[in-house]
């Protein structure tokens, strides 16, 4: 084991888990082992919670890490990486926790090995305090795709409260080449939007569709909402939305 360990406090900043997540991808790309003490100080109920504990113990899966410390509810962590290696994996965090931050915890350790790799993930894809799986795959990939990543996100069934939601991500080699930064927002082409039901009336799914779309209507702009039933092990309903927008023109390349 490597003994320059580099050592973060967790309640750094917002105090919450995206200092972990965030030292857990790069610490699985440089192969520099971290400690971690005060995880998630500043939230409600401190330490590792079952989608944290997933991101963890994920991560330590695809880099073949040694991990002391990853149990529920934990506050400290050490963390020691190999390579990382690219494979199939299935994750199941076993709640309704949020499968997008397990995703994004994984997405650039994979992408920077040089085959790829497919992933699929259980648990919640619409949950709050987090980017839900229809924004990752519509506007979160978008832009990644624009410096050099490629991936593919698939939501196969999508879960709020209960977990057992699932999204597939196909993680091909990355050749980022550039950086980027958007000037300005650019002109409004378009909001798309999805409304879902699962095992509810699909009028449901219509009435949050159409309320959507009159507020789109009151304000004049373009819009694209559809509605549809999905998969799920009990009931739920979600409403999700992204703008397109003419960003070509105002990408500035560094």
């Amino acid at each position: 084991m490597q003994q320059d360990i580099l050592k973060i406090d967790g309640s750094f900043g917002e105090g919450g888990g995206q200092i972990l997540r965030t030292a857990l991808s790069l610490s699985a790309i440089t192969q520099r082992p971290f400690e971690i003490y005060n995880i998630r100080a500043n939230r409600k109920i401190p330490g590792l919670s079952y989608q944290h504990l997933q991101a963890v113990n994920a991560t330590a899966q695809i880099c073949n890490a040694v991990v002391i410390g990853n149990q529920l509810r934990s506050t400290d962590l050490t963390f020691y990486p190999g390579e990382v290696i690219a494979g199939t994996y299935r994750f199941d965090i076993g709640t309704a926790g949020s499968v997008s931050l397990v995703l994004q915890t994984l997405f650039y350790p994979l992408s920077l090995v040089n085959k790829p790799s497919s992933v699929i993930i259980v648990g919640g894809t619409h949950v709050s305090h987090s980017p839900c799986t229809d924004y990752l795959a519509q506007q979160w990939l978008f832009f990644l795709k624009k410096i050099g990543f490629d991936a593919e996100i698939h939501t196969a069934s999508r879960i709020l409260p209960q977990g057992g939601g699932e999204v597939f991500i196909q993680v091909n080699p990355a050749t980022p080449q550039h950086p980027f930064q958007i000037e300005n927002r650019g002109k409004l082409i378009q909001v798309k939007g999805l409304s879902t039901v699962s095992n509810l009336d699909i009028r449901i799914a219509h009435r949050q569709q159409t309320q959507g779309m009159k507020n789109f209507l009151e304000r004049n702009i373009p819009h694209d909402i559809s509605a549809e039933e999905t998969p799920a092990l009990g009931k739920g309903r979600c409403y999700s939305w992204w703008e397109n927008m003419n960003i070509a023109s105002v990408v500035t390349l560094a």
